[in-house]
């Protein structure tokens, strides 16, 4: 607990006094009902430079010195000695809940404001958007309120305290740790301050103190007013109209007329109806985000004006029937994302922009559903998705992971469980794309939850809740709070055995899936495969969106800032910063880089997961290849394909790439039909894959028209055997240690089990029991040269082996031995590789089994067959069409926070590296394989904790893996699945290398 004697006495101050940093039971003082009238369009901003200093607990007293500081924003991320921390579950400190550590940051903000003199006789309100975590206000020195909860405005009456046409001064003071910071521990960094705007409004004493909309998607409108007069007593005479869009609306007399019958007239408290019907209704969905505007207006008995409430709405209904979310009666698929606000230059603060191009993005990548982990977001983000087009899981500001079930049950916690999930229906209730109720996070189950859970049932019938905590307890449960069986990380056998049992009686949606931690996201494909072919699976929210990267000074280890804008780049820090994670600012107490776990970069550049998600919620799907032609799919809810336009793309082995103009067909939502093939197949050029490129046929909110959408594919036409290349055209050239001598590779062609490892195989455990095995220390020792004529142990002929070379070699390891051999062929113009590798059976789970070899420098773009053109594994592969791709050796490169095994291509058949002059070397395998050519060994990626730290070789890096490990998502859920392993026993593969 803090005590005063350390800091020194402070001059008597009511809300000082009350030490409301320690007092769970205390949720606000004077702070006025939260309600869902929009009062930002017509209010004064107070953004901007406010003086501001930094106390080292809330109960120190001010100094008479003042720097400044910019609204909003985190004092954190604006060069204070107050710097980020990151934790995941732990708390940043030792005391137990209610408590606050001695040294608590409490920042104190000053401003004067100008009350206009035209609102004399008004009624004048102070918006702070959010402080974190406890707010206390003063105007002129006199105390005004109290808040807590970290991500949902307050509201304070001013009219009692300032002048209109007179200067006043406004302090907010703002408490870092606090009993609420114990309910806000939400795997992300901790910040101070005030980190959302903050406003200041005016209104008629006769105002509306809040509107719920009810819009069905029949058509049917109720919108209930709630009246108040700032005098207290309500004027005669008052009532309320509105217009939807240029219908007008008019109260509802026979709600009046019931209230007075069953004596339901309040003198203080004034409730009025408008109902209305709207024919050929245009609903909302997240396909098809239809809105009018709703206005209601507050008359005095003489007609005059006195309120406005404008919003948009979109008529639509949610429900659970059976073991299906239904939205307007269809059983959709949420395809979501977690998304916590975030900016590596501000912190938690985050712009209108910033918002619109977060949505944007999960909409050009297939994504239709946010969950606002782990709080209610800025409330622009819920505009933006009632336009756009997202189910939105509205989230209450609860986590309390590391004293979890002692506080479920915490009586003197209860007032804020209610507080926080009631503030937040009563915001967000007239939204269309909030479609479910989430009680918080990660914070066990008990009796606070329950109670939350009854006052949203009797407030908004209408939407299910969902909370983890208490589904955990039994997906089927029908007592528990939770109307969703919403898991974190389950595994996909789990879910579909659920599903099949018999038992299930809620939908399962996974609250957190496919951990995207690094280089990750493995099976993401085979998820949807089973819940598109499962009843009663209907998706999840994939964790998360923001790799929580601040951009970082490396020179004195501080956040940049606002100052560094412009000092990054496709995912990438310019020179001098880096992405700092957990430990990065000195903090003892931390988890390193698990909050760098999302599909995009902190730059909002997209991972290549993004392009895999892409591609596994198409609008529009390759279903198969028949007799009849090629059979294409609608897999949307609500809409046809005439938003759409394509063209088709055939891809031949021989190099050649056709094209022709596609005509989608009319299809309804779930429809399939046949289409004649649009090419004749040419009866040369090998395997052959036909690609749909689907992209936008007009402009649309969140994307220009010509923006593709998907580009689903089948294949053809196999490949045809490889035939073996003609023998002969040199003589091998080998050292002393039987290591091929070429004149474009200076590191020769060696076995490779090792990869620096990712996210996943580093917290799997995968990569410590590489290590144990010593698979990154592998001690080479050659066993036999053999040359020309002499039998190999592969057994070939002499006939058939002049100038053939075979090398055998044993890579010693910790816990066994694995046998290598390599047949060198000279071929006309290069020379073909045939390698085996025979792995012991104490090696049952490596990472890759396969060829590295290094080149000249000059080698500078790479050119392939297979898919691409972004990176892609075994288990995350779905993205990367097959085709002919061009990408330079620069860019192969995935900049993952950590670095790690990244820029891996699946699938390859052959590819060339070639300097501008187009000399290089070219490379054809046998059957198709992992390939990744960069400027980094896996030594060097393994070694290094930031980009900074990585320097670019000048030759080029190739892996050839005749087997590669899938990716998973071990870092925090299942690992890869079974058929994506790399086992023991005999690999076998084969390679030719000419030179161009």
């Amino acid at each position: 607990m803090n005590d005063p004697s350390i800091h020194g006495p402070r001059p008597a101050d009511p809300l000082i006094a009350l030490r409301p940093w320690e007092a769970p039971e205390l949720t606000s003082w004077a702070r006025l009902p939260m309600n869902a009238v929009d009062r930002r369009p017509d209010a004064v901003s107070l953004d901007g430079e406010w003086r501001f200093q930094l106390l080292p607990a809330p109960d120190a007293p001010p100094a008479d010195v003042w720097s400044m500081a910019y609204v909003p924003g985190a004092w954190t991320m604006q060069d204070t000695d107050d710097l980020p921390q990151y934790t995941n579950v732990r708390m940043p400190y030792a005391e137990f809940p209610p408590l606050s550590p001695a040294d608590n940051p409490t920042g104190v903000y000053e401003r004067e404001i100008d009350v206009p003199a035209d609102w004399a006789g008004r009624r004048i309100v102070l918006q702070v958007g959010a402080a974190e975590s406890v707010l206390l206000v003063h105007v002129d020195g006199r105390p005004v309120g109290i808040s807590k909860d970290s991500h949902l405005a307050a509201e304070f009456d001013l009219s009692g305290v300032v002048r209109p046409g007179e200067r006043a001064t406004v302090r907010l003071t703002v408490v870092k740790w606090s009993d609420s910071s114990h309910i806000e521990d939400q795997d992300q960094w901790w910040h101070g301050g005030i980190t959302r705007s903050v406003l200041l409004y005016a209104t008629d004493p006769l105002y509306l103190a809040d509107v719920t909309v009810r819009a069905r998607h029949d058509g049917e409108l109720q919108v209930d007013c709630q009246v108040r007069d700032a005098g207290g007593a309500l004027p005669a005479g008052w009532y309320v109209t509105g217009g939807l869009d240029s219908q007008l609306l008019v109260q509802d007399e026979e709600f009046d007329r019931f209230n007075a019958e069953d004596d339901r007239v309040s003198d203080f408290l004034g409730e009025a109806r408008i109902r209305a019907s709207v024919p050929e209704v245009r609903t909302w969905n997240a396909e098809t985000p239809e809105l009018y505007g709703l206005t209601v207006r507050l008359h005095r008995a003489d007609g005059t004006v006195t309120d406005t409430s404008y919003r948009r709405i979109g008529f639509r209904d949610v429900e659970i029937v059976g073991r299906d979310l239904l939205v307007n009666g269809e059983r959709v698929f949420v395809r979501g994302v977690n998304r916590h606000d975030f900016h590596p230059l501000t912190g938690r603060t985050v712009s209108y922009d910033d918002m619109r191009a977060d949505l944007v993005l999960l909409k050009r990548f297939g994504f239709n559903a946010i969950r606002t982990s782990h709080y209610p977001n800025d409330p622009a983000l819920y505009d933006l998705a009632d336009e756009l087009g997202f189910y939105v899981v509205d989230e209450a500001d609860i986590e309390s992971h590391d004293h979890a079930h002692e506080i479920a049950d915490d009586p003197r916690y209860l007032n804020a469980f209610v507080d926080r999930v009631s503030r937040m229906v009563l915001r967000d209730k007239n939204h269309p794309s909030v479609i479910i109720w989430s009680l918080g996070n990660e914070s066990d189950y008990g009796a606070n939850h329950d109670a939350a859970a009854g006052w949203v049932r009797r407030h908004d019938p209408t939407r299910p809740i969902q909370y983890e905590g208490a589904a955990k307890r039994g997906w089927a449960d029908p007592d528990l709070a939770s109307d969703i069986a919403c898991p974190m990380y389950a595994s996909l056998e789990d879910c579909v055995a659920h599903a099949l049992s018999g038992e299930q009686t809620k939908p399962l949606i996974q609250c957190e899936y496919s951990h995207a931690m690094g280089n990750s996201n493995g099976t993401l494909a085979d998820h949807w495969a089973a819940i598109e072919s499962t009843p009663g699976l209907q998706g999840g929210f994939i964790w998360e969106f923001w790799d929580h990267g601040i951009l970082q000074r490396v020179s004195d280890g501080r956040p940049t800032g606002r100052a560094g804008a412009g000092l990054y780049d496709n995912g990438v820090a310019a020179p001098g910063h880096r992405w700092a994670y957990g430990g990065d600012f000195g903090e003892t107490i931390h988890d390193g880089a698990f909050i760098a776990d999302g599909v995009v970069f902190p730059d909002r550049t997209p991972k290549p997961v993004m392009f895999e998600h892409r591609e596994i919620s198409a609008p529009v799907r390759i279903e198969c290849f028949r007799h009849e032609g090629i059979v294409l799919g609608n897999h949307q809810h609500f809409r046809g394909l005439e938003w759409l336009a394509a063209t088709w793309e055939l891809a031949l082995a021989d190099g050649r790439t056709l094209t022709a103009p596609a005509e989608l067909p009319a299809l309804c939502p779930g429809e399939t039909v046949a289409v004649p093939l649009p090419f004749e197949l040419p009866e040369d050029g090998g395997e052959a894959w036909l690609t749909l490129r689907v992209t936008t046929a007009e402009d649309q909110a969140w994307a220009p028209r010509g923006t593709e959408v998907c580009a689903p594919q089948v294949r053809l036409r196999a490949a045809t055997p490889v035939t073996s290349p003609v023998v002969g055209g040199g003589r091998i050239e080998v050292d002393g240690e039987g290591l091929l001598i070429h004149p474009l590779l200076t590191v020769a062609p060696t076995l490779s089990l090792w990869r620096a490892p990712t996210d996943n195989d580093e917290l799997g455990g995968m990569a410590l029991r590489w290590r144990t095995w010593g698979l990154d220390s592998l001690v080479r020792k050659v066993v036999s040269v053999r040359r020309d004529g002499e039998r190999s142990e592969m057994g070939v002929p002499p006939a058939e082996g002049w100038g053939r070379v075979t090398t055998v070699a044993e890579y010693a390891g910790a816990a066994g031995v694995v046998r290598h051999c390599q047949v060198f062929t000279p071929v006309e113009g290069g020379v073909r590789v045939e390698e085996s590798a025979e792995l012991p059976e104490e090696f049952d789970d490596v990472a890759r089994v396969g060829t590295v070899f290094e080149t000249v420098p000059g080698l500078d773009l790479l050119e392939w067959f297979g898919r691409g053109p972004w990176e892609s594994y075994p288990d995350r592969s779905t993205g990367a069409p097959v085709g002919h791709h061009s990408v330079p050796v620069d860019e192969l490169f995935t900049p993952y926070l950590r670095p790690q095994e990244s820029g891996g291509r699946y699938g390859v058949r052959r590819f060339t590296l070639s300097a501008p002059d187009a000399t290089g070397l070219a490379v054809d395998l046998d059957e198709p394989r992992q390939v990744s050519v960069t400027r980094h060994r896996a030594e060097d990626l393994t070694a290094a904790r930031h980009h900074d730290e990585l320097v670019p070789r000048a030759s080029c890096v190739v892996q050839l893996d005749a087997v590669h490990r899938g990716l998973g998502t071990a870092s925090c859920g299942p690992d890869t699945s079974p058929k994506y392993l790399v086992a023991p026993g005999v690999h076998r593969w084969s390679w030719t290398l000419r030179v161009l």
